[in-house]
């Protein structure tokens, strides 16, 4: 991954490790060991799919970029519908605190998004070439006139 992807990655991810960590508080002292552990399963979960899409959609930038906002919707809705599988499946599971759990998917995921929303807007990335200073000069076409 270039540079600026990671940034944005890391800038997304450490908010809503910060998130995790509030949650898994929290879920300890209302659910106690249970509602620690789902909080932190919940946020690992968030941090994996939303990092695996990210690092999908920035592949999906550079070699198909006419596809990119395509892509990033339809990824966006599978990882929606892979969290609310994911919820599904652990719903009666005694391995954790499902309310906490659910609780803490839902609240990450709002960060990551809100993390990640700001990081794009922060960073320079270029979207057009810009113009060599060995070639032409803008609006010279290399013609006499």
């Amino acid at each position: 991954m270039p540079s600026p992807d990671v940034r944005i990655l890391a800038q997304a991810a450490v908010p809503t490790a910060a998130a995790g960590a509030v949650a898994a508080v929290v879920s300890a002292v209302v659910a106690g060991g249970k509602g620690a552990i789902g909080a932190l399963v919940a946020t690992a979960v968030v941090i994996l799919f939303m990092g695996v899409g990210l690092y999908v959609l920035q592949r999906t930038a550079k070699t198909l970029p006419h596809l990119f906002q395509a892509m990033g919707l339809m990824l966006y809705a599978a990882q929606i519908l892979l969290l609310f599988i994911f919820v599904a499946v652990f719903r009666d599971t005694t391995l954790f605190h499902p309310k906490a759990f659910a609780l803490t998917l839902v609240g990450t995921t709002l960060v990551w998004i809100a993390a990640q929303t700001r990081a794009h807007m922060k960073s320079k990335i270029l979207y057009v070439e810009p113009e060599s200073t060995t070639g032409n000069k803008p609006g010279n076409s290399g013609h006499s006139s």
